[in-house]
């Protein structure tokens, strides 16, 4: 106890050393690693609050006790200092600052840049000249939304690529519904297809008003010049808006547009509650829940804020919080979000009125979303702590890692490694390894034994999911896999505990097991339920990489059957069309584009899948 005070002491005293100037710092534990990383007006004011003997909430003192040092970077101005925040949260993914998932992670409707564009679900933003609007909440949002507006305003969902398919093949089904324009007859210029594409770019920038206005004009205009069945055609598409924008509750007056932002806080969780208000109505919201582990308040919520709209193609003029905020941040937020989005954002806290009763609404949302995230917590601590109690570990299994080998003779053998945070999986955590040191496809053990590894010769990295060590390693396999994996770990001076996960003779979960004798769950209901799913996903894992592997050699096996066409080259082309249907639907003259693809062996491809055909 002396030598911690004695510890906080000296790094108050450095804090006390600091300039008054704004800058962002950055909290180290005994490893050095980055724990924390704030932005301060004052730096020596606000560094020095953490090692002072006031008060602090648990979060907050739970971190100060790890930090063992600090560095800091002065800047010239808190714009600054804010870009620098945002840069090393992201470098750096300290444990208890507060992030977005991956950008990745989210689906986007992408509009394609083509002469006839259309509108695609993506979760990768590229700069390949399509426009991207989002990101959404859902895959399920952004299906809805394209099928919506695809069919209103009759833009193609089919395969067929325009101006280069048009007419080749009779209109389809969903011409005949009248759910497409009908770009494949020929019949729809380029000028119309423009116009209905700016009426879809239009509603997802959440301004259907807008576009129900121009087309009743053009309606009355049509039906003015006796022009009868293009009239009826408008009126059908505002009809049809009209229940696009009935599907989404309506808040507000039908002119306001915001995006308000709710923030729930308590010692147990906080949530980050953001709904987005265009035309009066929610058109989607977003959640963001945060265990007892992060360090959420209104001070480092702004870093939040401004990767938030980092990923979002559209800012609205006006940012609502529910919360009270320090009036130099806000305007700080303000001139951020101004600056990116390339006109003026402002964003404050309002007090009363109609603002204030949405700000209302979206502050209860989160508060409710926190209370069923620690009902659920509730749950997955009790199933935890019977794990551990069932197992003897020594602490909570907060991180679990679980492998299977599946092979397809002993050029696919594969391992897969799954991730448990809590009681939920971890995707983005999943790694697989394609065995490369064993020659026998039944020698699971020496495939296990590799595989693990290479996993924990990782343990060293700066970050990812190979930098943090498991409080508990389950394995799909028995006794042997257990023992196996133990002596390794031992020989690699690591100390996790290893149990198996044992299956019956109907392939279902059984026990669990050491390298000695087995545990038997079937008495401990959600415990396993637990250990089921964790079996039965490293499964699914472990077997669809192994089939992706095996695909992609026999696609590129089929491919090096042409003359002059090698491995080297079979990648090449794999790339250069996007798969194998790309290569065979291609013609000479566009193989032939390809860097590394002769005249010669562009004929001989051709040549060689007009054959089969």
């Amino acid at each position: 106890m002396a030598d911690s005070l004695s510890h906080m002491k000296v790094l108050l005293e450095k804090a006390n050393t600091l300039p008054m100037r704004p800058g962002v710092y950055i909290m180290k534990n005994a490893a050095g690693s980055v724990i924390y990383v704030g932005k301060s007006r004052k730096l020596k004011n606000r560094v020095s609050q953490y090692f002072q003997n006031n008060e602090k909430n648990p979060k907050t003192a739970n971190m100060v006790r790890l930090v063992k040092d600090f560095d800091y970077y002065v800047c010239d101005t808190e714009m600054e200092a804010l870009s620098l925040e945002n840069t090393l949260i992201k470098q750096y993914s300290p444990k208890y600052n507060i992030k977005l998932k991956d950008a990745k992670s989210y689906p986007y409707i992408k509009l394609t840049d083509e002469v006839y564009p259309r509108l695609v679900m993506t979760r990768k933003r590229e700069a390949d000249g399509g426009r991207y609007f989002g990101p959404y909440s859902g895959t399920s949002t952004v299906f809805s939304v394209i099928n919506t507006l695809s069919a209103v305003l009759g833009l193609p969902t089919c395969t067929r690529r325009f101006p280069k398919d048009i007419g080749k093949e009779r209109p389809c089904l969903y011409y005949q519904m009248k759910k497409c324009c009908g770009v494949c007859t020929g019949n729809v210029s380029e000028e119309e297809y423009t116009e209905k594409v700016k009426y879809a770019v239009d509603v997802l920038r959440g301004n259907i008003s807008q576009v129900k206005s121009e087309l009743t004009q053009k309606m009355l205009d049509c039906a003015e010049l006796e022009m009868f069945e293009s009239a009826a055609r408008h009126r059908d598409t505002i009809s049809a808006l009209e229940r696009l924008g009935q599907k989404q509750k309506v808040v507000a007056a039908p002119d306001t547009e915001h995006d308000i932002i709710a923030l729930y806080k308590d010692d147990l969780c906080s949530c980050i509650s953001v709904f987005y208000i265009r035309n009066g109505a929610v058109s989607d919201k977003s959640e963001y829940v945060y265990g007892a582990d992060r360090i959420v308040d209104e001070s480092n919520i702004t870093a939040f804020i401004c990767e938030l709209y980092k990923v979002r193609e559209y800012i609205p003029k006006s940012i609502l919080l529910s919360f009270d905020s320090d009036e130099e941040d806000k305007e700080l937020l303000g001139t951020y979000l101004s600056e990116v989005s390339g006109r003026r954002v402002t964003v404050r806290t309002p007090e009363r009125g109609e603002m204030r009763t949405l700000c209302n609404m979206v502050a209860d949302n989160a508060a409710e979303k926190a209370k069923i995230y620690k009902n659920e917590a509730e749950k997955d601590e009790k199933t935890l702590l019977r794990l551990a109690e069932l197992l003897s570990l020594e602490i909570y299994p907060e991180r679990i890692e679980a492998y299977d080998i599946s092979n397809l003779g002993h050029e696919h053998i594969t391992a897969g490694m799954i991730v448990c945070d809590g009681t939920k999986f971890k995707r983005s955590d999943y790694r697989s390894f394609k065995i490369k040191s064993v020659t026998d496809s039944t020698d699971d053990y020496a495939s296990m034994r590799e595989a693990i590894k290479r996993r924990f010769a990782h343990l060293d990295d700066e970050s990812g999911s190979f930098s943090e060590l498991p409080d508990l390693i389950l394995l799909d396999g028995g006794r042997g896999h257990v023992s196996t994996v133990r002596e390794l770990l031992v020989e690699m001076n690591i100390d996790v505990p290893v149990f198996g996960m044992v299956k019956d003779d109907f392939h279902k979960t059984r026990a669990l097991c050491t390298d000695t004798e087995e545990i038997s769950i079937a008495k401990e209901n959600a415990l396993f339920v637990f250990i089921y799913k964790i079996q039965e996903e490293v499964h699914r894992f472990t077997v669809s990489k192994m089939d992706s592997a095996k695909r992609k050699t026999l696609t590129k096996s089929s491919l090096t059957k042409i003359e002059g066409i090698g491995d080297a080259k079979a990648k090449i082309l794999l790339k250069a069309f996007g798969g194998f249907g790309g290569v065979k639907s291609a013609s000479a003259e566009e193989l032939a584009k390809v860097k590394g693809i002769s005249r010669r062996d562009a004929e001989n491809i051709v040549g060689y899948f007009r054959k089969d055909d």
